[in-house]
């Protein structure tokens, strides 16, 4: 990511917090191996700018961040991806996959589709976001 300002997804009115947003691409980022270890994360200022959202919002984002050992503060140059953060055990990283997936699974059975149909949605999106 560097030092150019990584375009994030906000959607303020999606009902998940604007926090919860960065935490989460962030976290799917590095899962998914876009983020690298040692990779710095754009400024506060950065984000906050070209996401239109306020700063206190994206720092408060990279606090969690920080404090779940995804990213580690760099005194001097801001925010990078913790070594620990891509490798850690493989139940820790299936329990942050859960809880991802738990609410898009809710919310497809809320807009009444079978888990049939949740089961071919996902194997489908799986098929399409294959690198």
């Amino acid at each position: 990511m560097g030092t150019s300002p990584h375009q994030f997804d906000i959607a303020p009115s999606s009902g998940v917090p604007i926090y919860r947003q960065i935490v989460d691409q962030v976290i799917a980022l590095v899962a998914g191996g876009r983020l690298t270890p040692g990779d710095f994360l754009p400024s506060v200022r950065q984000v906050a700018q070209t996401a239109d959202v306020n700063p206190m919002t994206v720092s408060k984002a990279y606090g969690l961040l920080e404090a779940e050992g995804v990213v580690e503060r760099v005194r001097g140059q801001g925010m990078c991806v913790s070594a620990s953060a891509a490798s850690g055990p493989l139940a820790e990283r299936r329990k942050q996959a859960q809880e991802l997936l738990a609410p898009a699974i809710h919310r497809a059975r809320l807009l009444g589709l079978t888990d049939k149909q949740i089961r071919a949605l996902f194997d489908a999106t799986l098929k399409d976001s294959s690198p």
